[in-house]
């Protein structure tokens, strides 16, 4: 069984050398996959005497409903058509550049151009096919309760992993694998990312700049984490090695001491 002192040592020692990398490339994951938001101040009607003579009538108001609604649709719409078409491939060549930069182990780095994987054509829309699919399937999770909806965002966790190895395995494949993967680690998995927690609240403390700082750390951490579980499912025969592109193999070396 793996440890988190094991993972976070071998993190540690591959952003040695190539955390600036790993920092930029950290900040593209998270532009990629945050969120978005907007906000912005409420429009008073009511004037300095505290009348509401100045509030809109019944037309008025809907007619302000209306547009609010169809800027708002348009704004979702936006977020949406990023998060798929682009945010999801940069998410997997982010994901491939913390898993080849974990097979240096601290040697080198991997360069930069690695974030560009999933835009060639032979993989992009299995890549979006096999994410989007997940993101449904999650989110039809979160919808039956929250508690089930977080146990499969854990079991569905490894599924960017895979697919920045093997963009071509298929979106159910990419599922059931990054499902059986995880089977029986997903509390030490959760452990593992509550452990960061004191780093953020000192990021947070550092006027919250120092968060972004720890972000590399984690990203790191979690890509020995799937090369881990890759070479456990392997030796299980869940999996074979064939599913996944010959120029990424699981690191044996460290990795006899946890089975």
């Amino acid at each position: 069984m793996w440890t988190r002192g094991y993972l976070k040592e071998r993190a540690k020692n591959v952003l040695r050398v190539s955390y600036w990398k790993a920092f930029l490339v950290s900040i593209i994951l998270g532009f990629a996959g945050a969120e978005g938001g907007s906000s912005g101040g409420n429009r008073s009607f009511i004037n300095s005497q505290g009348n509401i003579d100045n509030f809109p009538d019944g037309e008025a108001a809907i007619g302000y409903l209306i547009l609010v609604l169809v800027i708002v649709g348009i704004v979702l719409l936006f977020g949406f058509a990023f998060r798929i078409f682009l945010g999801y491939p940069l998410e997997i060549g982010g994901r491939r550049f913390f898993i080849e930069n974990a097979q240096l182990e601290g040697q080198t780095s991997t360069d930069l151009n690695t974030l560009g994987f999933a835009f060639k054509k032979e993989r992009y829309m299995d890549i979006i096919k096999a994410m989007l699919y997940k993101g449904v399937l999650n989110f039809l999770w979160y919808l039956l309760l929250i508690i089930p909806g977080i146990v499969k965002s854990y079991a569905y966790m490894m599924v960017p992993y895979i697919l920045a190895e093997n963009p071509n395995i298929g979106y159910k494949r990419a599922l059931e694998l990054s499902d059986q993967m995880t089977y029986g680690h997903k509390l030490n998995i959760f452990v593992l990312r509550l452990s960061f927690f004191g780093w953020y609240f000192l990021g947070v403390m550092c006027c919250c700049v120092g968060v972004i700082f720890v972000v590399p750390y984690e990203n790191a951490t979690m890509a020995e984490l799937y090369l881990v579980l890759k070479g456990q499912a392997i030796d299980k025969e869940i999996c074979s090695r064939e599913e996944f592109w010959p120029e990424i193999m699981t690191p044996q070396q460290g990795f006899n001491e946890f089975q």
